[in-house]
């Protein structure tokens, strides 16, 4: 049995991951003088934590309803 989010919780702990992610490499740029590269690298990180969560279907994103859903036929 795979643990999943519903498409509310899931676009939730999106925006609250992404907020606290730039927050966080905000503060730690801010305190600490790195390199660009090392804020890029970083920042994918980040990013691929996220696309991790979404392809082993653990996050189930609805974009708070941007986009429609295709209907299975």
């Amino acid at each position: 049995m795979k643990i999943r989010l519903n498409p509310l919780a899931s676009d939730i702990f999106i925006t609250i991951y992404i907020v606290v992610s730039l927050f966080v490499r905000f503060y730690f740029e801010n305190k600490t003088p790195i390199s660009t590269m090392n804020s890029l690298v970083i920042g994918v990180c980040f990013v691929i934590i996220l696309w991790a969560l979404i392809k082993l279907k653990f996050l189930n994103p609805n974009w708070f309803g941007l986009f429609r859903n295709k209907e299975k036929k």
